[in-house]
């Protein structure tokens, strides 16, 4: 499997991204800029955290209009894996990928901590690796963190398992429902505020976000197996 880390001018988290795919799980990654045309030859796409061109009008909202993005619509289209983490979930928000927006914290003010996690749905192809309703630690850092979506959405992400992850013991931004992290209907797209790059090392604090990587190679490897 080889994934795609996209940079955007602003990105932080790229090299996160890079590090925890290529180095630690070992699975050939390469960086990708916002200006290319072209996802040939990759399996995976990771959308990583920052501050996409400032975060100037809206986090995520000039970043959508990159070229790279149409590349990004058409790999999601055909059911590959991508996956978002901060502003990269804000992005996918911006692209229509997955439903709702992000907002400005409740507090207003930047956030950067390690919060814990419940895993609601281990029924996915990046939450293989975890036991459902498992409690997990990953680390946050965002002043846009606060998930909103109305009432409606939220039922039909509610209705179909969509929330694949919530806050557990606090809520760091005001996020509706205490949502972390979803998925799309199709299940091959999903965005969270946490980064699980940044804890795929005990070092760091926390493992926890290693299983996070290898349920997406691992579920890759067994639809390789069975086509």
């Amino acid at each position: 499997m080889k994934f795609a880390v996209i940079v955007f001018p602003g990105s932080n988290c790229d090299m996160d991204l890079l590090w925890a795919v290529k180095n630690v799980l070992k699975v050939d990654a390469e960086y990708v800029r916002h200006d290319a045309d072209s996802l040939a030859g990759f399996d995976g796409v990771l959308i990583p955290g920052g501050f996409s061109y400032g975060d100037y009008l809206r986090c995520g909202a000039i970043a959508r209009f990159s070229k790279i993005i149409r590349e990004v619509i058409r790999f999601a289209d055909e059911g590959k894996p991508v996956f978002g983490t901060c502003n990269g979930f804000q992005i996918l928000t911006e692209t229509g990928l997955l439903p709702g927006a992000l907002l400005r914290n409740e507090s207003l003010h930047f956030v950067c901590k390690t919060v814990q996690l419940k895993v609601v749905n281990n029924q996915t192809d990046f939450t293989s690796e975890y036991q459902k309703n498992e409690m997990i630690k990953l680390p946050i850092a965002h002043g846009e963190g606060n998930y909103y979506c109305d009432e409606a959405t939220l039922a039909h992400l509610e209705a179909n398992n969509q929330i694949v992850f919530t806050y557990a013991d606090e809520n760091p931004n005001g996020s509706v429902a205490n949502i972390a992290g979803i998925i799309n209907e199709k299940g091959n797209v999903l965005g969270m505020m946490p980064h699980p790059e940044r804890a795929v090392e005990s070092l760091l604090g926390s493992d926890d976000g290693l299983r996070f990587f290898q349920s997406i190679v691992k579920n890759y490897r067994e639809v390789r197996e069975n086509v």
